[in-house]
């Protein structure tokens, strides 16, 4: 497996959108709990808790997910520029 680079460039006055609705479907399709998920994949609650608000959450925690569930990020996230 080779690793996966994700670069995000966040420019001044720009706002990103994170949506984990695709993570949420997979969970759905593998009927797994968000709870047993976060264990399999040894993420804290906090990091859950942040992903279930939209809001962003380090790569690291992204990865091991993805890794967990043996998918790739874009099943996981989606990141959109967003207005102000």
């Amino acid at each position: 497996m080779y690793p996966v680079i994700l670069c995000l460039h966040i420019f001044e006055g720009e706002r990103m959108t994170y949506s984990y609705n695709r993570l949420w479907k997979l969970l759905i399709d593998k009927r797994m709990t968000k709870t047993e998920m976060r264990k399999m994949a040894g993420i804290s609650t906090n990091i859950l808790a942040k992903m279930g608000k939209g809001e962003p959450v380090a790569m690291e925690s992204l990865a091991k997910i993805a890794t967990a569930l043996n998918c790739g990020l874009d099943d996981i996230v989606e990141i959109e520029k967003g207005g102000e």
